[in-house]
C-alpha cells in the first residue's frame, strides 16, 4: 500500500469515517502514517486518594458514595460526585454530561483518571476519564499515543487505522547517505515511523522523534540554501528613492519613530536604492512598531510609481491591515490606492480586485494566500511584504515574489528567536531587529497562578468590563475530546457565561470557524459589542484592539513561553494599564518557575533565550514553542541542537555535492524532488 492509496482502502474506514479523517487533513494512507501523535500518555497504577498530587494527572480506584448531584446554571449542566477509598474522599465535577447521574451508581467502584486540583483544602478532579478496573489494567505500563482529533473521531479509531496502515505500508528506501546516518546517529525511516506511533519505551520514542525532527529541519534548510543560491545578489530592477510623501507622513503622525524604527527604515531605503534587490527580515518584539515601517516602505514604492503587496497569514489580520492603511490614506492624503483580496470575498468582488490589480489602478494589494492565486496578475509588482513570515512556507513567500519580476522582499516576524537560531532559519535574508517599544506603552502587569485563582480572576475581569474595558481568555483546544484535561473553547465560553454577570457578552473564536464568522466576531469585539472573547491562539498574531486590557491564559503550562509572550502582546496596546493572568493546572515547582520568567520581563528575546536555557531534550511533548514554523513535530527551541546539526549536515552536503549528482546522494535527490513537506516545494533542487 503506497502513500497515495485512499484511506478507505483500510478495513473499517467507510464513507462516514473518511469524512471525519478529512477534517484532520488525512485523506490518504501516507497522510495517516505522517499524522504523528501530539502527545503520549502513560497509564500508571491507581494511587490512594490521600497520595494524589495537585497539578499532576493521577488515577484513583474509588467507590461512589451517593447519587450524583445535578444543577443547572443557565445552559450548563453540572454533575457533582463524591467518591471515596480507604484513605480519603474526593469531589469530582463533570460538565454537560447528565447521563452520568444514571451511569455512576452508589457503591460502584470505578477508576477515575484526571488532573488533580485543589479547592480550599480539598482535592478535586474536573471532567476525569472513567474506566472499569479491567479496562484500565489493559493500558497500564504502555506509552499510549494521543492524536489530534475532531468531534466524532476517537483516539482509538485513529490508533486502529494507523496500526493497520503500518502493517500494509510500502516504506520508502533510506534516502540519507550512510555518512549522515552514522555521523548524526539517526535511526532508519521505517523504524522511526513505526516507533513514533507505537514505541516500545521512551527511548525508542525519542529516537524516532529525533529522526523525524531532523528530517523536517533538513528539508526546510536544504530548500532555504538552494533558494539562497538562486536569489543571491539579484540586480535591482525597481530602484526606489525617498520622496516627500514619506517625509510628510512621518511629520503628520502623532508619535515619533523609535531609534530602532529609524535605523530599520534607513536600512530599507539603502536596500531599495542600491544596486541589488532587497531581501530583508524585520524581527521585532510584539508592539515594537514593525507595521508602520512596512507601511513607509510600501508608501515609498507607490510614490515611485510601482505596485506593492502585503500578505498576512489570516483574513482577520489582512482586513485589519487594510482598514488601518485605508485610514492612514484618508487622514494623511497618502498616495495609496489599496485593494483587499481574501478568500471569503464573493466572485464578483474578486473579479473587480483582479481588474484593478492588472490595470495598475491599485498600487497596493493587501490580502492572504489569495494574493498568490493564478488569476492574480500584477501590473508592476516591485515590493512584496509578508507579515508574520514564519507562518508561510518558504515556497509560498517565493510564489508571491514570482508574481513580479524580481521584486524587493521584506518580511516581518514578531516571534522572538535568539540570533543564533535566526541566522539558521532566515539564512536567505538580511536581518534587522527593532529592539525597543514605543515610549508611551505602560508595562503589562503579570501574574502566574493555579486554578484555585479562577473565581478571583473572573471578578477582576468583571471589574475591568465595568470600567468599559475588554478581555481575552485563551484556551489550547477547540472541542471536547481533543485532549483530556485541557480547557476547551466552546465549553469554557459556557462556563464563563455562567460565572460572569449576565450583562457581559461572551463569545468564542477558533481556527475551525469559517473566515466570515471569525471576521464577524472580531468586528463585534473591536466595536465593543463583545466584552469577553474566549479564543484559541488564532488571535495570537497581530490583532489590535487597544481597549482590551486583560489577557487570561488557561493551561498556560501547555504553551511555550515565546507563544505566551506573543499572546500577551494582544493587550497593553492602548493608554490603559493592562494585565496578563497565566493559569497553570500543573503546580510542579519546575513548571511554575518556567512560567515565572514571564513575571520577570516583557522582553520577548530575553524570555526566549531564558526558556532555551531551562528546557532540555527530555521535554518533548505537551509544550510547543514554534508551531508556527509549519514543522509537524520539530520545535526550534526544544530542538535547537537538532536544528544546528541539520544545518551543519546541509552545509557539508552541498559543499561536497551542490547538485546532489553523485550516486551516493541519488536516493536523497529522488526523495526531495518528489516530496512536499511543511508547505514547501523542492522542485528547485
Amino acid at each position: 500500500m503506497n502513500d497515495n492509496a485512499p484511506i478507505t482502502d483500510l478495513k473499517g474506514v467507510g464513507e462516514k469515517s473518511q469524512k471525519l479523517f478529512e477534517k484532520i487533513n488525512v485523506r490518504t494512507v501516507g497522510d495517516l502514517v505522517n499524522h504523528y501523535p501530539r502527545a503520549y500518555e502513560s497509564f500508571e497504577e491507581p494511587v490512594p486518594i490521600s497520595e494524589t498530587v495537585p497539578g499532576e494527572v493521577c488515577a484513583i480506584y474509588a467507590s461512589v458514595t451517593a447519587v450524583p448531584g445535578q444543577k443547572k446554571v443557565r445552559s450548563l449542566v453540572i454533575i457533582n460526585v463524591l467518591v471515596r477509598d480507604s484513605s480519603a474522599a474526593m469531589q469530582l465535577t463533570f460538565f454537560n454530561m447528565p447521563f452520568l447521574k444514571k451511569l455512576l451508581r452508589p457503591g460502584g467502584f470505578y477508576v477515575f483518571r484526571g488532573l488533580v486540583q485543589t479547592r480550599s483544602a480539598a482535592r478535586i478532579m474536573e471532567q476525569p476519564q472513567i474506566y472499569s478496573i479491567e479496562d484500565y489494567r489493559k493500558q497500564t505500563g504502555v506509552l499510549q499515543p494521543r492524536y489530534s482529533l475532531t468531534k466524532g473521531l476517537t483516539n482509538h479509531a485513529v490508533q486502529k487505522a494507523v496500526k493497520q496502515a503500518l502493517g500494509l505500508y510500502e516504506f520508502e528506501e533510506e534516502f540519507y547517505p550512510e555518512r549522515i546516518l552514522s555521523e548524526y546517529d539517526l535511526t532508519s525511516i521505517k523504524d522511526a515511523l513505526c516507533s513514533i506511533h507505537f514505541p516500545e519505551d521512551t527511548v525508542s520514542m525519542q529516537r524516532a522523534r529525533r529522526r523525524i525532527v531532523f528530517d523536517e529541519f533538513f528539508s526546510f534548510l536544504l530548500l532555504l540554501r538552494k533558494n539562497k543560491e538562486l536569489s543571491a545578489r539579484l540586480e535591482n530592477g525597481y530602484p526606489m528613492y525617498e520622496t516627500a510623501d514619506t517625509v510628510r507622513f512621518l511629520e503628520g503622525l502623532p508619535f515619533v519613530l523609535t531609534k530602532g524604527q529609524k535605523k530599520v527604515w534607513q536600512e530599507i531605503r539603502d536596500d531599495c536604492s542600491g544596486a541589488f534587490c532587497m531581501n530583508r527580515l524585520i524581527q521585532g518584539d510584539v508592539g515594537s512598531g514593525k507595521t508602520i515601517v512596512a507601511v513607509l516602505a510600501l508608501l515609498m514604492c507607490a510614490a515611485n510609481g510601482y505596485q506593492g503587496a502585503l500578505m498576512a497569514p489570516t483574513e482577520v489580520l489582512a482586513m485589519q491591515h487594510f482598514d488601518g492603511i485605508s485610514s492612514y490614506t484618508r487622514t494623511y492624503k497618502l498616495a495609496f490606492h489599496p485593494v483587499l483580496l481574501v478568500g471569503s470575498m464573493t466572485a464578483r468582488e474578486k473579479k473587480e480586485a483582479y481588474r484593478k490589480i492588472a490595470s495598475g489602478e491599485a498600487n497596493l494589494v493587501i490580502g492572504t494566500h489569495a494574493l498568490i492565486q493564478e488569476k492574480v496578475v500584477y501590473h508592476s509588482l516591485a515590493l512584496v511584504v509578508t507579515d508574520e513570515q514564519h507562518r508561510f512556507g518558504v515556497r509560498q513567500r517565493e510564489h508571491l515574489a514570482e508574481k513580479g519580476h524580481k521584486p524587493h522582499v521584506l518580511v516581518m516576524s514578531a516571534t522572538p528567536i535568539p540570533r543564533t537560531l535566526a541566522i539558521i532559519l532566515y539564512g536567505d535574508l538580511h536581518i534587522s531587529v527593532i529592539d525597543e517599544l514605543p515610549a508611551n506603552r505602560l508595562p503589562i502587569k503579570n501574574c502566574v497562578v493555579n486554578t484555585a485563582y479562577r473565581p478571583k480572576a473572573y471578578e477582576f475581569i468583571a471589574k475591568e468590563v465595568a470600567k468599559g474595558r475588554q478581555a481575552y481568555v485563551i484556551c489550547p483546544m477547540v472541542e471536547e475530546g481533543e485532549l483530556e484535561d485541557v480547557e476547551n473553547v466552546v465549553e469554557y465560553a459556557d462556563k464563563l457565561r455562567a460565572a460572569l454577570p449576565p450583562y457581559i457578552q461572551v463569545a468564542y473564536l477558533h481556527g475551525k470557524m469559517r473566515p466570515a464568522d471569525k471576521n464577524k466576531i472580531m468586528d463585534a469585539f473591536a466595536a465593543k459589542d463583545i466584552q469577553v472573547l474566549v479564543s484559541t491562539t488564532v488571535i495570537e498574531v497581530g490583532i489590535n484592539v487597544p481597549n482590551a486590557t486583560v489577557m487570561m491564559v488557561e493551561n498556560a503550562e501547555r504553551f511555550g513561553l515565546a507563544q505566551l509572550h506573543q499572546l500577551r502582546g494582544r493587550v497593553g496596546r492602548g493608554e490603559h494599564q493592562s494585565y496578563c493572568i497565566f493559569v497553570s493546572a500543573n503546580e510542579k515547582k519546575q513548571t511554575m518557575e518556567r512560567l515565572g520568567i514571564l513575571n520577570k520581563s516583557n522582553d520577548g528575546f530575553f524570555i526566549a533565550s531564558e526558556d532555551l536555557k531551562l528546557r532540555g531534550p527530555g521535554e518533548l511533548f505537551g509544550v510547543r514553542q514554534s508551531g508556527d514554523f509549519a514543522f509537524e513535530m520539530g520545535d526550534i527551541y526544544t530542538d535547537a541542537g537538532i536544528l544546528k546539526q541539520a544545518s551543519d549536515a546541509v552545509e557539508s552536503l552541498l559543499k561536497e555535492d551542490s547538485e546532489l549528482a553523485s550516486d551516493k546522494n541519488a536516493a536523497l535527490k529522488r526523495h526531495f524532488s518528489a516530496t512536499v513537506r511543511n508547505s514547501v516545494d523542492f522542485r528547485s533542487i
